[in-house]
């Protein structure tokens, strides 16, 4: 009952967003309806009127295709593919709701996995988890710092409900700016993939594939994070019990149970294609490798720090006469473009290799599922695979961190250790954020739904975690360091408030706002780069530092009785 009265709050919270600002995004989902709705099926992946052609899987597609059969009823304007950029007020009311009813699949998928973790107490993997706190959350968005005051009154007198209060209120905040405002579908796909997650952890593994196999077929990206799910199935499901791994131990029936299942989703997504010849046409959609390294807004990710290390030497080359000016080409990565460029300084990447970095990157994670093949070592593959994805691959969206702050929230109640990194990349990832919104309202926005749930979640795991600073030697320094952070982490962290402000005021104080538009975009990517990279290598040490405990779900720091 719980969980529905929250959901019912957090629904009431977005409609008040169905006015805030509009990204491509919208236009693109629009333009979707309007192909799948009047063009016959072999033209979908064809469709080239907008520059916002159909790019998703076949799944996602038919997805469009049902929601059209609504849209009718609202504007039949927004089905017309020569619409371009329409957006009328029954246009823009039907999108925001049907990603607000869609979210209902993220809530029912909430609530399995917290009557899952209620019911076995699995603490390890994240206390009472997601759910709560991540409708709760939406709540804190509108009463501000009333809302956050009294949670943390509260907070002290909830006992063992306190395990709700991490999970969601930092998770969501990026999530519900992303889908929103930015306007993106990323509740129904999490809420597919939590449950999914939430199938495997209960042992019902050919639904939990099934799932998996509806969300690569609904989102590719998912497929960053595919390899934890067929690690886990082939050595927990096709391989059983507890015996050496071996033809014996090899569960032929299981084997092909997993596969018919998946081949049935695939082949209900991609079937109709293969039929009519256009798999190549599709997939070359679904896979842009001329689309370049790095997306116009630069992930921060490893591509980010080596992008921008390549356009510093090259400035500087050509300051020094070492290279000719008109061998630069002007923002070449930095305009704001979709395209295909080459580095001036250092070798230009290709998409194979990337492939190959990532792959070697992940090799140690899975290598460690296999022989641990646990419950807690899955959620950590997850966002072990994620974090590499996201820091190695090719093209990568910038909304993709969510792919690793929303599974790594699962791990904050397990240990000390992984709370702290959680706080530096939840912190990070939602900054990283900002520059997708720019309007004058959105900005202070963004700028109070990061401080409130920053300032919230620290406060949370302080009192969760009994953090103080012990006997040790309490320095002028001391004072900046933030809850469970060391003090370079804690530097690192206020380090974003001077980047914000020279963000937003000192370009335009330095007068280069017009010169160097995308050099705020710039700055963010490269900084956040920093602590991204910084939290994949700590969880990396860490996650195979705790394998002791891997199974038992035992939290090793002492936390303060509430």
């Amino acid at each position: 009952m719980a969980v529905c009265i929250l959901a019912a709050v957090a629904t009431c919270v977005k409609l008040l967003f169905i006015p805030a600002y509009r990204s491509t995004d919208f236009e693109v989902h629009r333009n979707w309806l309007a192909i799948t709705h009047s063009l016959p099926i072999k033209k979908w992946y064809l469709e080239e009127t907008s520059e916002w052609t159909l790019d998703y899987p076949p799944l996602f597609a038919w997805f469009e295709y049902i929601m059209s059969l609504f849209a009718g009823h609202f504007d039949p304007a927004m089905l017309e593919v020569s619409n371009l950029n329409y957006a009328s007020s029954q246009t823009v009311l039907f999108q925001r709701m049907s990603v607000i009813v869609t979210d209902f699949v993220y809530y029912f998928a909430v609530k399995e996995f917290h009557l899952l973790t209620r019911g076995q107490k699995m603490e390890g993997l994240g206390g009472i988890v997601v759910s709560i706190l991540l409708i709760f959350n939406v709540g804190l968005f509108i009463v501000d710092h009333i809302l956050l005051s009294w949670i943390v009154v509260v907070l002290r007198r909830l006992g063992p409900l306190v395990d709700f209060t991490l999970f969601d209120v930092y998770s969501t905040h990026a999530t519900m700016i992303y889908t929103y405002i930015h306007f993106q579908y990323n509740g129904i796909l999490f809420g597919i993939m939590l449950l999914s997650v939430t199938r495997m952890l209960q042992e019902r593994f050919v639904e939990s594939a099934f799932w998996f196999a509806v969300l690569l077929n609904m989102k590719h990206i998912f497929i960053y994070v595919a390899p934890a799910w067929f690690i886990h199935l082939l050595r927990n499901f096709c391989f059983q019990g507890n015996k050496p791994v071996s033809l014996t131990s090899f569960s032929l029936h299981n084997f092909l149970t997993l596969a018919s299942v998946v081949a049935l989703v695939f082949g209900a997504s991609f079937g109709p294609f293969i039929y009519i010849g256009q798999l190549p046409q599709v997939l070359s959609r679904l896979f842009p490798f001329k689309r370049g390294l790095v997306h116009a807004y630069w992930a921060p990710n490893f591509w980010a720090l080596y992008s921008g290390v390549d356009k510093i030497l090259a400035t500087a080359a050509v300051s020094a006469g070492l290279v000719n000016q008109s061998s630069v080409p002007m923002a070449s990565m930095t305009g704001g473009m979709v395209q295909e460029y080459n580095h001036v300084m250092l070798p230009s990447v290709a998409p194979l290799s990337t492939m190959i970095l990532v792959l070697v990157a992940m090799v140690p994670a899975l290598f460690f599922l296999w022989e641990q093949k646990t419950a807690a070592a899955f959620t950590r593959t997850i966002v072990l695979c994620a974090f590499t994805s996201f820091l190695f691959g090719w093209h990568v969206h910038e909304k993709a961190v969510l792919m690793i702050i929303i599974p790594m929230t699962l791990m904050i109640m397990r240990d000390k250790q992984y709370a702290r990194l959680y706080l530096i990349m939840a912190t990070v990832g939602f900054y990283s954020l900002f520059p997708l919104l720019f309007s004058p309202f959105e900005n202070v926005l963004k700028v109070l739904l990061l401080l409130q749930s920053s300032i919230f979640a620290f406060l949370c795991m302080e009192v969760i975690y009994s953090y103080t600073l012990g006997d040790m030697k309490i320095t002028s320094l001391d004072h900046f360091r933030l809850p469970l952070l060391n003090l370079p982490e804690s530097f690192y962290i206020l380090g974003l408030i001077p980047l914000g402000v020279f963000n937003s005021a000192g370009v335009w104080l330095l007068g280069i706002s017009s010169r160097l538009p995308f050099l705020p975009l710039l700055l963010t990517s490269l900084y956040c780069s920093v602590g991204v990279i910084y939290c994949w290598v700590e969880f990396y040490v860490l996650s195979y530092s705790r394998t002791s405990a891997t199974g038992s779900g035992d939290i090793r720091h002492k936390r303060k009785k509430l």
